[in-house]
């Protein structure tokens, strides 16, 4: 496992995830984005929700930027990177591949899997952004009816 994460590093790697998100939202998307770096902090991958832009369900955040990383000999030590908690499927992403550690940038506007991550033994860094928080308010805002067709509340 990996050593403690510096939280200063961590908003540096968060700075990655947030121009992703922030490009989703240029293209018309849900500004979600992600990145995954390696146990040395290289980054390996970054990716955004592109589930509108692509019409393809199954591409959230983390999911593209761990195809950006493509193969990889294992992903022990790896650390994704989110602007927003992550759901069940990048959740489950997560523990398949034995992703060390998971960091956060809100969980206030969705509490995904992120607990569940952390009683199976992967750390989880929640940074509690607040820009990460405000973009999603704002979309959520604009957007309910695509908000809650992406995030399967209705």
């Amino acid at each position: 496992m990996n050593s403690p994460l510096d939280h200063e590093q961590a908003r540096r790697w968060l700075r990655t995830a947030l121009d992703e998100a922030r490009a989703g939202l240029r293209e018309g998307g849900i500004p979600i984005g992600a990145a995954l770096y390696g146990a040395d902090g290289t980054p390996l991958g970054r990716g955004r929700n592109r589930r509108v832009q692509d019409g393809d369900p199954a591409t959230h955040a983390e999911t593209a930027a761990f195809r950006d990383a493509g193969r990889q000999r294992s992903y022990r030590g790896t650390t994704m990177v989110t602007t927003l908690s992550p759901c069940w499927y990048c959740s489950g992403l997560v523990r398949q591949f034995g992703i060390s550690r998971v960091v956060v940038g809100e969980a206030r506007t969705f509490h995904g899997g992120h607990d569940w991550l952390a009683e199976h033994g992967v750390e989880v860094v929640v940074l509690d952004d607040p820009e990460c928080a405000a973009l999603m308010r704002e979309f959520i805002d604009a957007h309910p009816a695509l908000w809650n067709e992406d995030i399967g509340d209705e």
